[in-house]
């Protein structure tokens, strides 16, 4: 065989460039992800030689930043799990009962409407939501619930719910669309009602797929910033009362961020634990939701 013509040695050449930019583009994200866990267990390591892990999950109170210093992570846990179940509240029926309408009984020129719409407001920025909790929802429960504090978990947790919306919808629309049609006809022969099927057959089959669309909207809840930042009102406190004020890990993070904590400090170490702790946690939500995909995936194989 002769040598490779001019033409197929540059098609050679521009197929292999391409293949070593994109290798240089995933292995530029490894490299990333690598470092920031490097930094965050440097910096975890740092801090725990100083204070026990005992007390970091057993003590009551979370005041770094104070003269009497406590580090007790459990005010901010409660404060997170707190404002994160109550978005969860809002965004799982009302997602579900979203994709269930747009999976089984809108048209097709609903669902083009509506879906557009779900990403619009997904793409809203999160400071936003923060001022509309505020300012709007805020004022708005008061007028409710008259004992309700200026800053309180429950606004931020209800504007959260709404934000994470669109995950919660498009990713339970997805897993329903994916249910074979064989299965709601049987059902229809069977002398089933259009409700009947999503709820008793539709939905259990595409339970899995749901699950971790949940999961991934809760992780999506717990890494959120701006919102409670805004609106929960930054006060450590070990507590389940949504009326009271709260602060999340995140919210720390920000707080010590945009203070004058100096560098190398116990206090500027545990922004990083913060953040491993962060890390852990939504790390263990996504493996228990690529759990529940891969399930609802060999379902449907």
């Amino acid at each position: 065989m002769g040598k490779p013509s001019r033409k197929l040695r540059g098609f050679q050449f521009r197929e292999f460039l391409i293949e070593f930019l994109l290798a240089l583009c995933a292995l530029v994200s490894v490299l990333a992800t690598i470092a920031i866990i490097g930094v965050l267990v440097f910096e975890t390591i740092l801090f725990f030689r100083n204070i026990p892990v005992g007390s970091f999950f057993t003590d009551l109170q979370w005041t770094p930043l104070f003269s009497e210093k406590h580090f007790g992570i459990l005010p901010l846990l409660s404060g997170t799990f707190l404002i994160t179940t109550i978005a969860m509240m809002v965004a799982l029926p009302s997602g579900l009962c979203i994709a269930v309408c747009l999976s089984e009984y809108a048209p097709a020129s609903v669902r083009k409407v509506v879906k557009p719409c779900l990403e619009i407001l997904a793409g809203i920025p999160t400071v936003v939501f923060g001022y509309f909790a505020l300012l709007l929802v805020t004022p708005f429960l008061q007028n409710l619930l008259p004992g309700l504090s200026g800053f309180n978990a429950l606004s931020p947790g209800i504007v959260m719910g709404i934000m994470i919306l669109p995950w919660a919808t498009s990713l339970s629309d997805d897993a329903l669309q994916a249910v074979p049609t064989d299965l709601r006809e049987a059902a229809y022969a069977l002398g089933s009602t259009r409700l009947q099927t999503s709820f008793r057959v539709v939905i259990p089959a595409a339970f899995s797929g749901i699950t971790a669309a949940f999961f991934l909207a809760v992780a999506r809840a717990i890494g959120e910033t701006m919102i409670v930042t805004i609106a929960a009102g930054q006060q450590a406190k070990l507590t389940i009362n949504p009326l009271e004020p709260a602060q999340t890990m995140t919210a720390y993070i920000v707080q010590v961020s945009l203070g004058d904590t100096e560098a190398g400090t116990i206090e500027y170490q545990t922004v990083f634990v913060i953040g491993m702790t962060l890390f852990v946690l939504t790390l263990l939500l996504n493996l228990v939701s690529e759990h529940f995909k891969k399930r609802f995936q060999e379902a449907y194989q």
